[in-house]
C-alpha cells in the first residue's frame, strides 16, 4: 500500500502496524535520545548550580528568576500532552470554539500578575493553603483545600496526562493502553530529578522553545498538505467518514457532519456545544481558579526577583497562549480532513478498532498527525517533546500532591512525625495517588464523548468554582471570615461532587449512545453549572460572614486588597499555636551529629539538596534581609511603565482575537 496516499478511505484500511513502524528509523531514535540527554543535562546543571537547601531556595528558587524563564515555564506547566491530545481532539470534533478557552487566559494572566501575586508576596506565603490559613486562621480550610486540590490533581491532571501520554506510546510502540501506562510511569520515575523549582523552570524553558519550533513546523506541513487556509476551511466542512451505517441502526446526521458553526467561537446560548455566555463568564471562573489560585502556576510567579519580572513573565505567557488555537486546535481539524475515517469515526465498532474506545477517536487526532505527516527526525523531535513535557508535568504534580498531603494533612494526624517518617509517608502516598489515577483512566477514556479537553473542563467546573469564589472574596472583601469561607467551600463541594458522581454513574454517553442521566441534573451545560455554583458559593460566604464575628484589621495587614500597603506589624490569627514546634527542632539538632552517614546516603543527600549541615549559616541580619526580599513588591518606575503598556497591548490582542473569530 502506498503510504503517500492520503485519502480517508486509504487510511481507514491501513494495516495497524503502519503508524508505529514509522518511528523505527535511525533519525527519529537518534533525535529522541539526544533530546532526553540535553534535557537531563540542563536539569542537572540547574540542580547543581542553585540553592536547594532552604525553603525559599527549593520552592521559590530564592526569588531570583527573571521574566523569560518564568513566562516559558508558566506556558509549559499549562500546556502538557493533555492539551495536545485534548485541544486537538475537541477541535477535530467541533471546530475552533475550544480555542477560546486558551484565549481566556490572556486576560487572566494579567489579573494574576497585577492583582493576586502582589497580595501573595506581601503575605509572605509559599503555598495557597498557607495563604488561606494566614487569612482566615484555623486549620480546617487549609486541610480542606489540600484534600480538594488532591482530588482535582487525580481527576484532571494526573489521570488525563497519563491517558494522553499512553495514547502517544500506544501509537508509537503499538502497545495496549494499560501496558503503555505502566511503561510511562516507570520512565517518569527514572526521569525524575528532584532539583527544586529552578531546575524545573529551566527545563520547562528549553521544552517550550523546542515545543514551539516543532509545532510551527508541523503546522507548516499540515497546511501545505491540505492546500492552505482557504482549502482548510472548505475541506473541514466536507470531512465526513465513509462508514455511517451501523447494521440496521440509522446514525443521526449531526453525529458525523461537522458543525455549521465550526469556525465561530461564540455559539448559540441554548443549542451551542460551547454556549457563548458559558465561554465568557463560566470559563472566566475556571481560569480564575486555575491561573490565580493553583499552586503549580502561582509558585512560578513567586520565584521572580521582583514584581516587574512577575508581570513581564505573565505577559510572555499570555502571548504564547495566543498560539494553541493555530498550532493545536486547527491541527486537530486538519487531522480530521486527512484521516477522516479514523479521527471522525461514528460507528462504535469502528471506533473501538481504531483507538480502543466506542465513544469516538478524536483524541488520537494530534498524535496521528505527528506520526503520519512529520518527516523522519522531526517526528522524533515532536514525540520526545510530547513525552518529556508530559513527564515533567507529571513529576511536578506528583511532588506538589505529595507535599500537600505530607505538610498539610499528615502532619496534622502525626504532629511529632520525624523527617524520615514524613519522607516515607510522602512516597507511599504518591503510590496510592498513581493507583487511584490509573483506576480512573477508563472513565477519562469514555467521558464527554471521548473528548479529553471537555472532560477536564467539566470536572474543573464541578470542583473549581468554590475555590475561585473564596479566594476572590478573601482578597477583595476583608469582612469575609473563617466560618463564611469554610461553609461556602463545603456547600459548593457537596453540590459539585453530587453533579460529578451522578454524571459519571450514568455515563456521559456519545452522540450515538446518549446518556440516561436525568435532564434536571446533566441537562445544564458544565460551563453554566460553573456560573451557578460560583454564585451559590459567594452568597453562602457573604451571608454566613455577615452573621458571624469579623476578623480585626490587625490580623489582615497585607493579606487583602484594601490593606495591601499597610506598614503596621501583623499579628497572625494562630500566632499562639506557632510556638509549639520549637521543641522538636532542638531535638533534631541534638540527634543529627550522633549518627554518621554512609557514603551512599551522603551522595543521595547531595543529589537531592538535603545536605544542609554543610551549608553556610545565615546571620540574623541576612535572615532579615532575605525575609524582606521575599515580601518586597516594589518596582522601578521605568519598568513598571513598560510592563503596564505591554499589559494593555496583551488585553487588546485578546479582544481582537475574540472579535475576529467570534
Amino acid at each position: 500500500m502506498d503510504s503517500s496516499t492520503w485519502s480517508p478511505l486509504t487510511t481507514s484500511t491501513a494495516a495497524p502496524l503502519e503508524s508505529y513502524e514509522r518511528i523505527r528509523n535511525a533519525a527519529d531514535i537518534s533525535v529522541i535520545v539526544i533530546y532526553f540527554l540535553v534535557v537531563m543535562a540542563v536539569g542537572l546543571w540547574a540542580m547543581l548550580s542553585t540553592n536547594r537547601g532552604t525553603v525559599g531556595g527549593f520552592f521559590l528558587a530564592g526569588r531570583s528568576m527573571v521574566w523569560w524563564p518564568i513566562g516559558a515555564s508558566l506556558f509549559a506547566s499549562n500546556i502538557g500532552s493533555g492539551h495536545f491530545v485534548g485541544l486537538a481532539g475537541t477541535g477535530a470534533a467541533s471546530g475552533i470554539a475550544t480555542g477560546g478557552f486558551e484565549w481566556n487566559a490572556l486576560i487572566m494572566v494579567i489579573v494574576l500578575g497585577w492583582v493576586f501575586v502582589p497580595i501573595y508576596i506581601r503575605a509572605g506565603v509559599v503555598t495557597m493553603p498557607e495563604y488561606l490559613q494566614k487569612r482566615f486562621g484555623g486549620k480546617r480550610i487549609q486541610i480542606y483545600l489540600s484534600i480538594l486540590s488532591l482530588l482535582l490533581y487525580i481527576f484532571t491532571k494526573i489521570s488525563a496526562d497519563i491517558f494522553s501520554g499512553a495514547i502517544f506510546i500506544q501509537l508509537t510502540l503499538g502497545l495496549d493502553i494499560y501496558v503503555a501506562i505502566i511503561i510511562l510511569l516507570v520512565i517518569t520515575g527514572l526521569y525524575t530529578i528532584t532539583g527544586g523549582l529552578a531546575a524545573v523552570i529551566y527545563t520547562d524553558t528549553l521544552q517550550t522553545a523546542i515545543m514551539m519550533v516543532g509545532s510551527v513546523i508541523l503546522t507548516g506541513f499540515a497546511f501545505h498538505e491540505v492546500g492552505g487556509y482557504e482549502a482548510f476551511t472548505k475541506k473541514y466542512m466536507q470531512a465526513i467518514p465513509s462508514q455511517i451505517y451501523d447494521g440496521n441502526t440509522s446514525i443521526p446526521q449531526k453525529c458525523y457532519t461537522p458543525r455549521e458553526d465550526a469556525f465561530h467561537i461564540f455559539r448559540d446560548a441554548i443549542t451551542g456545544d460551547i454556549p457563548w455566555p458559558g465561554l465568557v463568564f463560566g470559563m472566566s471562573i475556571l481560569t480564575l481558579w486555575y491561573w490565580c489560585t493553583d499552586q503549580v502556576i502561582v509558585q512560578r510567579c513567586l520565584s521572580a526577583k521582583n514584581m516587574s519580572h512577575v508581570k513581564a513573565g505573565c505577559i510572555l505567557c499570555g502571548y504564547l497562549k495566543v498560539m494553541p488555537m493555530f498550532l493545536i486546535v486547527m491541527m486537530g481539524m486538519v487531522s480530521r480532513i486527512l484521516y477522516t475515517d479514523k479521527v471522525a469515526c461514528v460507528v462504535p465498532s469502528e471506533c473501538e478498532r481504531y483507538c480502543g474506545t466506542r465513544v469516538g477517536c478524536t483524541n488520537i487526532a494530534f498524535p496521528t498527525l505527528v506520526v503520519e505527516l512529520m518527516p523522519n527526525g522531526l517526528r522524533g523531535l515532536m514525540l520526545s517533546v510530547m513525552m518529556a513535557s508530559l513527564m515533567s508535568s507529571l513529576t511536578s504534580i506528583f511532588n506538589s500532591a505529595s507535599t500537600l498531603f505530607t505538610m498539610d494533612i499528615y502532619t496534622k494526624i502525626r504532629k511529632k512525625a520525624s523527617e524520615r517518617e514524613l519522607m516515607i509517608a510522602g512516597r507511599l502516598f504518591m503510590l496510592v495517588l498513581i493507583g487511584i489515577s490509573i483506576a480512573w483512566v477508563p472513565i477519562v477514556q469514555s467521558a464527554q464523548s471521548g473528548q479529553l479537553f471537555d472532560y477536564i473542563q467539566s470536572i474543573t467546573s464541578y470542583l473549581g468554582p468554590p475555590i475561585a469564589a473564596v479566594f476572590l472574596l478573601a482578597i477583595f472583601w476583608k469582612r469575609v471570615n473563617e466560618p463564611g469561607a469554610f461553609w461556602g467551600l463545603v456547600l459548593g463541594f457537596l453540590i459539585g461532587i453530587s453533579r460529578m458522581i451522578t454524571e459519571f454513574a450514568y455515563g456521559t454517553g456519545s452522540c450515538m449512545e446518549p446518556s440516561n442521566c436525568p435532564t434536571i441534573i446533566c441537562g445544564v451545560h458544565y460551563l453554566y453549572f460553573a456560573i451557578i455554583l460560583f454564585v451559590i458559593t459567594i452568597i453562602t460566604v457573604v451571608v454566613v460572614s455577615l452573621f458571624t464575628k469579623p476578623i480585626p484589621d490587625v490580623h489582615l495587614y497585607r493579606l487583602c486588597w484594601s490593606l495591601r500597603n499597610s506598614k503596621e506589624e501583623r499579628i497572625d490569627l494562630d500566632a499562639g499555636e506557632e510556638v509549639i514546634p520549637e521543641a522538636p527542632e532542638e531535638a533534631i539538632e541534638i540527634e543529627v551529629p550522633k549518627k554518621k552517614k554512609g557514603f551512599f546516603r551522603r551522595a543521595y543527600d547531595l543529589f537531592c539538596g538535603l545536605d544542609q549541615d554543610k551549608g553556610p549559616k545565615m546571620t540574623k541580619e541576612e535572615e532579615a534581609a532575605m525575609k524582606l526580599k521575599l515580601t518586597d513588591t516594589s518596582e522601578h518606575p521605568l519598568w513598571r511603565t513598560v510592563v503596564n503598556i505591554n499589559g494593555v497591548i496583551l488585553l487588546a490582542v485578546a479582544v481582537f482575537c475574540y472579535a475576529y473569530f467570534a
